[in-house]
């Protein structure tokens, strides 16, 4: 196992990946801001190393930077959490070149499977179900405008480098399309320096199931099960939960045995989910293959017992995947929150400030991973994300229960503070997400203010819009911006302004 590891992220996924290399034994080194001096993971880390100011495009986005502080430092390997330089294939070329060992696939591997077409190409020919629509991008309204006519409105047109839920666009009409296509590809270029993009069929009462996967160098591979992530907003997902409940044993181990295939025959090393929508028929249709550790990754954890980020370690030091599929076992239900500073009430604006209190839930099956405490500065600078509370019971009511109970407890208050609870919570009522009847559409549902003689809003059919967002707002952004826990963000050219360390003693 590696000496020392590089962790070059920050908040609750930096506090993670360092208690993962303390109980291995390994040396931690935590790269910082100079906005998160004086955080949790710089607190806890064997060595902390300051790599810029609060901007993310000059510290944590800074790959000159984070080398640097690895060559100083000795660390042997880097380990990018998610969000950041984590899809990052520069990134993990520039590591390589340097002599350090990169947490997560190959950069050609990332490479391929981060332009949305070349994966979709890539998983087609592996055998996995794709939705309606173009494999290859489409340079031409006029093409876009074929595929649109031969698959059937809505469709959505999407960028092949998107991410983060960035740089789609739902269209209802062939009238519409023109548009939508020229604004997709303007924001694309944007976004991305890449206009390029596709089309496919728009599935609106869809759910978003995803499969775990790890595999390592030597051709081995396993699937962890399946989670549920329907319950987003502008494609950010908020409650999550493993397995995906619902669903036929058919379909699960349809989608499981496919998935595992699909990231073998890339190549694919370490800890990766492949994502899908599932239909009403429960037809399986391939979105793409996260390559890092996923955001909702210790509801997995809880139901199979397997430790996701020591596992990463291990494949990335060489060493044979240490399951086999025979090996995984499934126990029970574990349903994820996440807990963002944003005030649902001003359309989940960000709402960073001082917590003057900050007192996360306990008691038994309850899991919380975050970075506050109470006098902790949640900065503007960063992503919204303060904690996930996690919670396992032996069946879903019961652990439905046990998350709103969590959540009941967890007192978080500071001056402009506001949180997600009360939110989730009200998601946690709901009829169909309480018989495991929702679809993407059910967070935009219950924004929607019902119409005169509707029924009230538990119990009002799905709607038909873009997961957590409203086709009037054509291309959605990611809210969060680059440095979104979900996001893929460009390895940034800022030269390190000279690392500042010090040591934990």
């Amino acid at each position: 196992m590696f000496d020392k590891v590089l962790i070059a992220n920050r908040g609750e996924i930096a506090l993670r990946v360092l208690r993962a290399c303390r109980e291995l034994g390994v040396r931690t080194v935590v790269v910082h801001s100079s906005a998160d001096a004086d955080s949790l993971p710089v607190r806890l880390a064997d060595e902390a190393v300051r790599i810029g100011p609060a901007a993310s495009r000059r510290s944590y986005l800074n790959a000159a930077a984070i080398v640097e502080a690895a060559r100083q430092t000795g660390a042997q390997a880097v380990h990018p959490g998610y969000g950041f330089l984590s899809e990052d294939a520069d990134f993990a070329e520039i590591c390589a070149e340097n002599g350090l060992v990169f947490v997560g696939p190959p950069p050609q591997v990332m490479s391929a499977l981060a332009d949305k077409s070349t994966a979709r190409a890539l998983m087609s020919r592996a055998g996995l179900p794709l939705p309606p629509g173009s494999v290859r991008t489409l340079p031409t309204v006029g093409e876009a405008q074929e595929v649109a006519a031969d698959v059937g409105y809505p469709v959505i047109v999407k960028a092949a480098a998107g991410g983060g839920g960035r740089g789609m666009t739902v269209v209802r009409s062939a009238a519409e399309l023109p548009r939508a296509y020229a604004r997709t590809r303007a924001a694309a270029q944007v976004a991305f320096g890449d206009d390029r993009v596709y089309v496919e069929r728009f599935l609106a009462d869809a759910r978003h199931v995803e499969v775990q996967v790890l595999c390592d160098g030597h051709g081995n591979g396993v699937h962890l099960g399946t989670r549920d992530c329907s319950v987003q907003r502008r494609h950010q997902k908020l409650i999550e939960e493993a397995p995906a409940p619902a669903l036929r044993q058919a379909t699960v181990d349809t989608v499981a045995e496919v998935a595992l295939r699909g990231a073998l025959s890339v190549g694919f090393t370490g800890a990766g989910t492949v994502e899908f929508l599932v239909d009403e028929a429960e037809r399986c249709h391939f979105l793409e293959i996260n390559c890092r550790i996923q955001v909702e990754h210790p509801v997995t954890e809880m139901v199979t017992g397997i430790d996701l980020v020591q596992e990463q370690l291990h494949v990335a030091y060489g060493t044979p995947l240490r399951l086999r599929q025979s090996d995984v076992r499934l126990h029970g239900v574990a349903i994820e929150c996440r807990v963002n500073v944003e005030d649902p009430d001003r359309d989940f604006a960000p709402a960073p400030g001082r917590l003057d209190r900050f007192r996360p839930p306990g008691g038994p099956f309850t899991r919380v991973d975050t970075h506050g405490h109470a006098g902790y500065l949640v900065s503007p600078h960063y992503d919204s994300l303060l904690a996930k509370v996690a919670v396992w019971a032996p069946d879903r009511d019961a652990a439905l229960d046990r998350l709103d109970r969590a959540l009941a407890e967890f007192d978080v208050a500071g001056p402009g503070v506001r949180t997600t609870i009360p939110f989730a919570r009200r998601v946690l009522r709901d009829p169909a997400f309480r018989a495991a009847r929702h679809t993407t559409a059910l967070v935009e549902r219950l924004l929607t203010p019902p119409t005169d003689g509707a029924p009230p809003n538990g119990d009002a059919p799905p709607g038909d819009g873009v997961p957590g967002a409203s086709p009037a707002r054509g291309v959605v952004p990611d809210p969060r911006g680059a440095t979104g826990p979900d996001g893929r963000t460009p390895v940034s050219a800022v030269p390190a302004a000279g690392p500042t360390t010090w040591r934990n003693r």
